[in-house]
């Protein structure tokens, strides 16, 4: 169980007993809010519910704080806090008992990689579908920012004890893939020797001459039509896809082809489910969706009237295979801002066919502008009009690429600092985190070298005021994870890794742990502190999809 969860209980239980004994009136409680004050002088939790509770009872904060901490059970308490104190103006605050914090240390070492995780009895089986990118072109750096804030947010979902699935879906049909198909076969009729007109608006750069000179070469014997090359066009981009992702450490579970869903009827399926319940109407030769019955201002077009869906309404269909053919619990979306007008007409059509709106969660983010110096970073050399994924991580690696379109708020617009992130200093943080990793190691094998071995070491002697700050954060890892997943904002672990790597440097700089003027029995006890941090700032980098140095 979670600190905080513990804390409401032991309060709850404190109110329970209020009531049975007649000291305060019967209530309804809406929540009880655990923070963690930023002085630690007001203890390492504080509740303000009594603050709350002056309206509803016309009684005194103090008053009823010390109420509700006299009808805490003390036993239970006792196992985790070493004192509960009330403050003014009615705040109810809990100490973590020095002997618990010291504990957790056998717990984390036990625990090893899984240290952290939160058990569920009934898991959600939740999919996470991101990038999710036109097979048209390379990945850019907007697209890097939804594929990492994507693939951290699964790992740290799945470590909240939830079933995740991630999915790219393909968007292998429609206009744009046509266009696609068109230039590159442009460029490759050029090679054959046949003049084949770049379609208006076709797409440009040089990854479009490579494919066709790929094609070329791969097959010079023949010469091949414009509807033979779609195929091979199309798979070499989506390799091309997949490398920059795996460039970036991000993977898929599935890649769902747009496609599919006609040859598998399930579109039509939709489309007929539309018109069986009366929700969708035909117009000037286009088929509408209903959609004003569900809250929106206008109807929708499904069809338009040269017989092609519209993208909204294949969107539908994959959404109705997701919820109604799979039969996820959830299902959470990464988009760009740009698409925040889709929201609203996407779950009303979802609810026209039977799907709870609340159940798809659709998270935007904001754009990426790139400087270095003092200058914007405007043009991709390759692509000619924007910075690709692969140009940036060959600049500065997948590590700081993952860590700073983490580390913050996806709503937020953000500027990459390439100067920042290719820093090999305590400026950069991720640097400053992996290096105190790798300095954790190397502690171990100086350690190794003398002889010295952790399994003899004693947790009480861990009193100092910097080892009791490192115990007390570890113990901050499941907050942290559930608090990232719950509202899928994963820079609460890249804000957390930052404060652990400030800790374990602040202890390394205070406490030496290998010295021959000291027992080695205190060396033994302090190399099981290196030893946990380690387990901890591992298993965030892992979430975080980042490596973990043993040597810098």
């Amino acid at each position: 169980m979670l600190i905080r969860d513990y804390i409401k209980e032991l309060i709850l239980e404190s109110i329970n007993s209020c009531h049975k004994n007649g000291i305060l009136p019967i209530f309804e409680i809406d929540q009880i809010e655990v923070e963690r004050p930023q002085n630690t002088d007001n203890g390492d939790f504080a509740v303000s519910l009594p603050l709350k509770l002056t309206k509803v009872l016309k009684s005194n904060p103090l008053e009823i704080a010390n109420t509700l901490t006299t009808y805490i059970d003390n036993e239970k308490a006792n196992i985790v806090f070493d004192k509960i104190l009330v403050a003014p103006p009615g705040f109810i605050n809990f100490y973590l008992s020095q002997n618990w914090v010291q504990k957790q240390l056998e717990e984390i070492l036990k625990s090893g990689k899984d240290y952290g995780n939160i058990t569920k009895i009934n898991p959600k089986n939740i999919q996470i579908e991101f990038v999710s990118v036109n097979p048209t072109g390379p990945l850019h750096v907007g697209h890097a920012r939804g594929a990492v804030l994507g693939s951290s947010l699964a790992s740290i979902i799945q470590a909240s004890g939830d079933i995740v699935s991630k999915e790219y879906y393909i968007n292998d049909a429609g206009n744009q893939i046509d266009l696609f198909v068109q230039s590159v076969y442009s460029k490759y009729s050029t090679l054959i020797g046949h003049e084949y007109p770049m379609p208006e608006n076709g797409y440009m750069g040089d990854y479009i001459e490579d494919i066709a000179q790929e094609i070329h070469d791969e097959n010079n014997s023949r010469k091949l039509n414009e509807k033979e090359i779609k195929p091979i066009a199309l798979d070499k981009m989506l390799s091309n896809i997949r490398l920059d992702l795996l460039n970036l450490n991000v993977e898929f579970d599935n890649w769902f082809s747009e496609k599919s869903l006609f040859t598998s009827g399930e579109f039509d399926d939709t489309m007929n489910q539309f018109k069986k319940d009366q929700h969708s109407f035909s117009e000037n030769n286009a088929i509408w969706f209903k959609a004003t019955d569900f809250g929106e201002e206008k109807d929708h077009v499904l069809i338009r009237t040269n017989l092609e869906p519209t993208y909204y309404a294949t969107d539908i269909a994959y959404h109705r295979n997701k919820f109604l053919i799979r039969k996820y619990d959830k299902v959470i979306d990464i988009w760009g801002a740009d698409h925040h007008g889709h929201i609203s007409r996407l779950k009303s059509a979802l609810e026209a066919i039977g799907v709870d709106r609340s159940k798809l969660n659709i998270l935007l983010y904001q754009l990426v502008s790139l400087k270095q110096g003092d200058d914007k970073v405007r043009a991709s050399k390759r692509a000619g009009t924007i910075i690709t994924t692969n140009e940036l991580v060959e600049e500065v690696g997948s590590d700081a690429c993952r860590y700073f379109f983490i580390s913050r708020s996806p709503d937020s617009h953000m500027d990459f600092d390439i100067d920042l992130a290719q820093k090999k200093s305590s400026d950069n943080p991720v640097f400053y985190i992996q290096y105190a990793h790798a300095r954790a190691f190397s502690i171990l094998k100086s350690a190794a070298d003398e002889g010295i071995k952790s399994n003899k070491g004693n947790i009480a002697l861990l009193g100092n005021e910097h080892e009791i700050n490192l115990l007390k954060k570890f113990t901050e890892l499941s907050e942290i994870i559930q608090i990232s997943a719950d509202r899928y904002e994963p820079h609460h672990l890249a804000k957390y890794s930052l404060e652990l790597a400030t800790l374990f440097h602040l202890f390394y700089q205070n406490c030496r742990v290998i010295d021959e003027k000291q027992s080695n029995e205190i060396s033994s006890t302090r190399l099981k502190l290196v030893g946990g941090f380690i387990t901890v700032i591992g298993k965030c980098l892992d979430l975080m999809g980042m490596s973990k140095p043993e040597s810098m």
